[in-house]
């Protein structure tokens, strides 16, 4: 899954999807019919979303997982990782730099939120 980077324009124009509060909890959110679910990251310290996208994920959900808040370039490795989807960066943040930041990392041995089999257990083709 790739990260898709959303402005912060655009984020707030877009119909509004399921915004998940950062106390609530992911166990029992109702997804169904639900294109996207808002997780805000009051500040980047804060890493609750991160476990709420990861949960999400492995109950199933397909749609989009949007990050926003304070978010930052450094943070988009984990985001990816814990099943987010796309990312609302602060004002201050490069896109362009935080793509190439993604690159550096392109496979994982561990598993992940959406690729759950770690690395040594996949099936060679």
């Amino acid at each position: 899954m790739s990260l898709q980077f959303i402005s912060s324009t655009a984020h707030s124009n877009a119909p509004d999807g399921l915004a998940l509060a950062n106390d609530a909890d992911a166990h029992a959110v109702a997804f169904d019919n639900v294109q996207r679910i808002d997780l805000h990251f009051p500040k980047f310290t804060d890493g609750r979303a991160f476990s709420q996208a990861f949960i999400l994920r492995r109950r199933g959900f397909t749609g989009d997982i949007r990050a926003h808040g304070d978010v930052l370039i450094d943070q988009l490795v984990q985001m990816q990782r814990s099943g987010i989807s796309s990312v609302v960066l602060r004002d201050d943040q490069n896109a362009e730099h935080g793509k190439k930041l993604l690159s550096h990392y392109p496979s994982f041995y561990q598993g992940d939120a959406v690729h759950p089999q770690p690395h040594f257990a996949k099936e060679v083709a």
